[in-house]
């Protein structure tokens, strides 16, 4: 099996966000197929698979969540080729995809020159976000908000050394943190919204990717009604599981028809100004871009 370090060093983050675009390209190809998350005694057991019919691989991983306890995810991610399997920790595949992704987004839809980010969230899935991000975009400033001061704090030290040309702050509250950023990622378990749109700068990119059930929401309704464009990773998972998206859905805020999924986004670029969304709730090809990688 191959351990987290095991994972990390055998998967930079250039090219998980490199195997992420190419994986949701073949998605919007019609080349996966992709059954639901199975999801478990009230979502703390997590259950997803996809199937590359070109290639006839597959990935099957397994997600146990347990709040308090340390490390609070744990699983086991099995991929699987005519030639044999290769077993791998998944919480590490797990944050690396996620941050790919919002990577693949940020490229997507953020300004070519956007420099200052905001990272909501402290937890697991924080540092890769940042990692993602600046792949893709030139970072230069940093501010990081979290329920924890000391950790936010500690986080933004780590990135700081990680990252030493970008200056890093620990933000005051939510707020504070996205008044003048340019990108925002979001990445927390909260069940309300983490600040209002009016919070927000005319022209900024967000990234959503903390919620994962239909009682978690990182997001207010009226920015995916004002935003210029909502892309999820997938509209059927991003109805049946994103609070956000449901929400303003069933209020009448946002339209099922007005979500654009990633696959057919990076097909045909929107035209994108004022306000961008991203949310994601996480889908399996995802995982078996990472394990393709391994393989």
């Amino acid at each position: 099996m191959l351990d987290a370090h095991a994972v990390r060093a055998a998967v930079p983050m250039t090219a998980a966000v490199n195997a992420v675009r190419e994986a949701f390209l073949d998605l919007a190809a019609g080349r996966f197929v992709v059954p639901q998350r199975l999801s478990f005694a009230g979502g703390t057991t997590l259950v997803m698979s996809a199937c590359h019919t070109p290639t006839s691989t597959t990935v099957v991983k397994t997600l146990n969540l347990a709040p308090g306890r340390t490390p609070m995810i744990l699983g086991t991610l099995v991929w699987n080729t005519a030639a044999g399997q290769v077993v791998a920790d998944a919480v590490e595949v797990t944050t690396l995809r996620t941050g790919a992704v919002s990577g693949v987004a940020t490229g997507l839809l953020a300004p070519p020159e956007a420099s200052r980010l905001a990272l909501l969230g402290t937890g697991a899935q924080a540092a890769d976000q940042v990692r993602a991000v600046a792949a893709v975009r030139p970072v230069r400033r940093l501010a990081v908000f979290g329920r924890s001061p000391a950790r936010a704090s500690a986080l933004a030290g780590r990135l700081g050394g990680e990252f030493p040309d970008v200056v890093v702050r620990v933000a005051s509250s939510a707020a504070d943190a996205v008044a003048d950023a340019e990108i925002v990622c979001c990445a927390t378990s909260s069940s309300t919204p983490l600040f209002g749109v009016e919070d927000l700068p005319e022209r900024v990119h967000v990234n959503a990717i903390g919620s994962y059930l239909p009682s978690m929401r990182e997001l207010p309704a009226e920015l995916l009604t004002t935003a210029g464009c909502v892309v999820v990773d997938q509209a059927e998972a991003a109805l049946a599981e994103a609070g956000e998206v449901i929400h303003a859905v069933d209020a009448g805020f946002l339209e099922r028809g007005e979500l654009i999924e990633l696959g057919s986004a990076l097909c045909r670029p929107p035209v994108v100004g004022g306000r961008t969304v991203f949310k994601s709730v996480g889908l399996a090809v995802q995982d078996w871009a990472i394990a393709r990688l391994l393989g």
